[in-house]
């Protein structure tokens, strides 16, 4: 359940980033890059803070906290992996849904989309999910 919060903050900082460049105007591939390098270090500094503050207990010797331990090993590089894959995969799946949803709106409802947007193929400026 801890791990899951993380994987969440972590998600919703990237996602709020990229929308707000995607409703500047950027197009979604530069608001995707531009919103994931702006918030990179936020990410990397909400994951080692976690995982350095379960360092003691995951280096702790004593008898008593021998219960602790593998809690705090797999929570703690469980963020570590969940931060990569966090910064590589919402990126791309932020990318693969926009996409399926411009293909989807094209088909089916193209009277949403932009009219210049639309007409150059492209996916329209803002996007309200």
């Amino acid at each position: 359940v801890a791990l899951t919060g993380v994987v969440i903050n972590d998600s919703l900082v990237l996602i709020s980033a990229i929308n707000d460049r995607v409703r500047d105007g950027l197009p979604i591939m530069q608001s995707v890059i531009d919103g994931t390098c702006r918030r990179v270090r936020a990410v990397l500094l909400t994951s080692l803070t976690t995982f350095f503050g379960l360092a003691p207990i995951i280096f702790e010797q004593s008898l008593s906290a021998r219960f602790l331990i593998p809690m705090a090993i797999s929570l703690g590089f469980g963020v570590l992996f969940v931060t990569g894959i966090a910064l590589m995969l919402v990126p791309c799946i932020y990318l693969v849904l926009h996409d399926a949803r411009t293909a989807l709106l094209t088909r089916f409802r193209p009277d949403l989309l932009d009219g210049e947007a639309s007409a150059a193929g492209e996916a329209p400026a803002r996007v309200d999910w």
